[in-house]
C-alpha cells in the first residue's frame, strides 16, 4: 500500500476500511476495502477528514477482485442472462426471462479448479424466471494474477457458452383425454385444467381438448386431428397403466408414433410414454400428473419447450433425482427432485 492524497486517488483501490461515525446513529464502514474509489467520494472522504488515503498499488499482471470477476463473468454468459455488479467482488448473473437454465457442468468443475476462483450457479436443466439470479461469480483473493482469469476465460470460450438461459417457446397444445368414465359424463374430467395451467405457466396454451372413451381407434384418429389443426405438441391423458382397459400406450403406437421410452425412473410419473410423429412430441401422462403439484411433466415439458430433443438415455438419467421427497410445503424447482441430471 501507499499513501497519497485524496485528490489524486481516482479510480485507486483503496487499501483498508474508512469507518464513518455518526454519533447516536451510525458507526461503520463507509467504504470497504478493495473498493475502486469514485470522482463523486471524494467529497464524502474528505467530510470524513481523510487528506491522504491508503491505496493499493498494483504490481504488473495482478488484476482487481472486481475486475477479475466482470472478466469471468463475461467469458462464461451466454443468451438470456444479464450482468449485476459487482458489488463487493461478485458478479450475479440474472436470468433476462422465463426460460430454461443450461449449465455446462463439466466445464463449470474445471473453472472452480483453477484455483483461487469461485463460480457457483442453480442446478442446470431447471425452469426460471426473469430477474432470477442464477449464479455469482467472485475471486478469492482481493487481487489476483491475470493468468488464472486467461486460464479460466479458455475454459469458457470452448465451452460456449458455460451458462445461458433457454427461453420457452410457445408452442400450441393438443389434449387427448381417455376414459369411457369421462366421455359419457359419468365423471367430470378434471386433467384438462390442470394442463392448461401448467402449460399457461411456461407460456404455452391449450388449443383445444378431445374426450374419447377406451377405444384406441378414437384416440388415434383424436390425435390425428389434433396434429391436422396445427399442434405443435400433444398430451394424451390417462390410460397408461397396465390395467386392461387402459389402451392409451398402444393408441400413440398405433397412431404412427416413433417411442423414445416407455416408463421413467421418475416417482411420480413411471408410467410416462415420450413418442413423436414427425417432429411433433406425443406424450402419455399417467394420472400422478394430475393429483401431484410435481411430477415427470415439471422435469421433461419445460425442456421441450425450450427446444431440446430428450432421448432414451436422457430419461434413463433421471433416476438419479427422480424421486420427489413429497414434502408438505412443496418449493420445486428449490429443491433435489429431478436434480441429478446434468
Amino acid at each position: 500500500m501507499k499513501s497519497i492524497p485524496v485528490a489524486d486517488a481516482v479510480g485507486m483501490v483503496l487499501g483498508h476500511d474508512v469507518t464513518r461515525i455518526i454519533p447516536g446513529r451510525e458507526k461503520g464502514p463507509a467504504f470497504r476495502k478493495g473498493h475502486i474509489i469514485q470522482t463523486e467520494e471524494i467529497p464524502v472522504l474528505l467530510d470524513m477528514g481523510k487528506a491522504n488515503i491508503f491505496v493499493l498499488d498494483l504490481p504488473e499482471g495482478m488484476l482487481h477482485e472486481d475486475d477479475a470477476a466482470g472478466r469471468l463473468a463475461r467469458a462464461a454468459v451466454g443468451s438470456g442472462i444479464r450482468l449485476s455488479g459487482p458489488l463487493e467482488g461478485k458478479v450475479s448473473l440474472i436470468a433476462q426471462a422465463d426460460g430454461l437454465l443450461k449449465i455446462d457442468v463439466p466445464a463449470l468443475t474445471r473453472v472452480n479448479a483453477v484455483g483461487q476462483i469461485t463460480f457457483a450457479t442453480l442446478h442446470t436443466s431447471q425452469p426460471v424466471s426473469a430477474g432470477q439470479t442464477v449464479a455469482g461469480v467472485r475471486v478469492v483473493p482481493l487481487i489476483i494474477d491475470a493468468h488464472t482469469i486467461t486460464a479460466a476465460e479458455a475454459i469458457c470460450a470452448k465451452a460456449a457458452p458455460l451458462i445461458q438461459v433457454k427461453p420457452f417457446k410457445a408452442r400450441r397444445v393438443g389434449v387427448v383425454t381417455t376414459g369411457s368414465e369421462v366421455y359419457h359424463g359419468r365423471i367430470k374430467d378434471q386433467f384438462g385444467p390442470v394442463l392448461e395451467k401448467k402449460f399457461n405457466a411456461l407460456g404455452s396454451r391449450v388449443m383445444r381438448q378431445i374426450l374419447v372413451s377406451d377405444d384406441p381407434q378414437m384416440t388415434v384418429e383424436a390425435i390425428h386431428t389434433l396434429i391436422a389443426e396445427g399442434a405443435d405438441m400433444v398430451m394424451v391423458t390417462g390410460g397408461m397403466s397396465v390395467d386392461p382397459d387402459d389402451q392409451t400406450p398402444a393408441s400413440i403406437r398405433a397412431a404412427g408414433a416413433r417411442v423414445i421410452s416407455y416408463g421413467a425412473p421418475v416417482f411420480p410419473g413411471a408410467m410416462f410414454m415420450l413418442a413423436t410423429i414427425g417432429d411433433v412430441p406425443v406424450a402419455g401422462l399417467p394420472g400422478c400428473v394430475m393429483y401431484y403439484r410435481t411430477s415427470i411433466f415439471d422435469l421433461v415439458m419445460p425442456r421441450l419447450l425450450a427446444g431440446e430433443t430428450i432421448t432414451a438415455e436422457d430419461i434413463a438419467a433421471m433416476g438419479h433425482g427422480g424421486l420427489c421427497a413429497g414434502c408438505a410445503d412443496c418449493r420445486f424447482p428449490l429443491c433435489g427432485f429431478g436434480k441429478g441430471v446434468c
